[in-house]
């Protein structure tokens, strides 16, 4: 497939300059490119590479005005690639129908232009939107729902009652739905606490492969709309993570924490039970949260705390051994003052 230039400009929304009636047969990174494909440039520390590239076309920001090849000017260069891409590699979804080695209850209830693969097991009651697809080894148990255009990859399982939203992407190993890790001490007994709520994700959510998301004690654990979660991430029960919040890989959720929209946890953050995490709040890598964190702030270290206060304690942190050294010094300067002084005050 080819498009013109000026097809992918208006696309997304940025301006041409150079050519725009080059035609563009592919997309690839800046220094892989050959002719005919289109690239992007970020950052303008790379602009430079505009001059070796082989690309026929670079998407630039807005402030580059000249080239020795036709742009692409757009308010944000990575996203008008990321747009860009699905046009050249993004097929049109076709059904591929029901594989009769899936097994599927009579209770079920099935969409149309359904994709399910061999080994799907459905369960009584379950409810199938259009266009679902189910690859080999998925699991719904009874009563569960998997709305529209949602794509369940191999060995997913969805337990019970589960309600998933339309646009779903959840790829191998996810388990939506496992219990939640309730125990309550009789003596030295670990006495099971029945985790009889349920999980719901929301539409346009995507999770990481082996992710698990526990379902509520009582009530729900809810996943809001557009929720990004990376591979091998604990959600404990009764969590409510919001709208757009993006959780990175080895992410630890423990229960009834309620995480604001738009918020972002780094790689091995760790979160304490019943915490509420406001809007917009970024915490760095392998960063402790033990209590409440404001919105619209940053935060780093274990506690967590102002990533600004964080720097500032962290360079003092650094520097411990040598501020060791020197109190020791100072400390027996001191004592040998104070010897003196106590030697003068007895020949008096």
């Amino acid at each position: 497939m080819k498009k013109k230039l000026k097809e992918l400009a208006e696309f997304v929304g940025g301006t041409i300059v150079g050519d725009g009636e080059m035609e563009i047969s592919g997309v690839a990174s800046i220094d892989s490119a050959e002719a005919g494909q289109i690239t992007f440039i970020a950052n303008s520390k790379y602009l430079r590479k505009l001059e070796t590239t082989r690309a026929s076309a670079v998407i630039v920001s807005k402030e580059v005005t000249t080239a020795d090849k036709p742009l692409i000017c757009a308010a944000n260069p990575q996203l008008a690639f990321v747009k860009i891409l699905p046009l050249f590699f993004a097929k049109p979804y076709q059904s591929k129908g029901i594989d009769p080695n899936a097994w599927i209850s009579p209770t079920a209830q099935l969409g149309k232009d359904l994709t399910i693969y061999p080994h799907v097991y459905i369960g009584d009651r379950s409810r199938i939107g259009d266009s679902v697809v189910l690859y080999p080894g998925v699991y719904v148990g009874e009563d569960s729902v998997i709305e529209e255009d949602s794509v369940l990859h191999p060995n997913v399982s969805v337990y019970s009652g589960s309600v998933i939203g339309k646009r779903v992407l959840l790829h191998s190993g996810v388990v939506i739905g496992a219990d939640g890790f309730g125990f309550v001490k009789d003596g030295k007994t670990n006495v099971k606490i029945p985790q009889v709520g349920q999980v719901v994700i929301e539409d346009d959510v995507e999770i990481g492969a082996n992710s698990t998301i526990d379902r509520a004690a009582l009530g729900q654990t809810i996943i809001r709309r557009g929720v990004k979660i990376d591979n091998l991430v604990q959600v404990a029960h009764n969590v409510e993570i919001g709208e757009d919040s993006i959780i990175v890989a080895q992410v630890g959720i423990a229960g009834s924490t309620k995480i604001g929209r738009n918020v972002i946890l780094a790689g091995q953050v760790g979160v304490n039970d019943h915490i509420e995490i406001g809007d917009n709040v970024r915490v760095g890598g392998q960063s402790g949260v033990f209590q409440d964190l404001p919105s619209d702030r940053a935060f780093l270290g274990t506690p967590a705390f102002l990533r600004g206060e964080w720097l500032r304690a962290i360079m003092v942190f650094q520097r411990l051994p040598e501020m060791k050294k020197a109190l020791s010094q100072i400390e027996k300067r001191l004592k040998e003052i104070e010897k003196t002084l106590s030697l003068k005050g007895k020949e008096k």
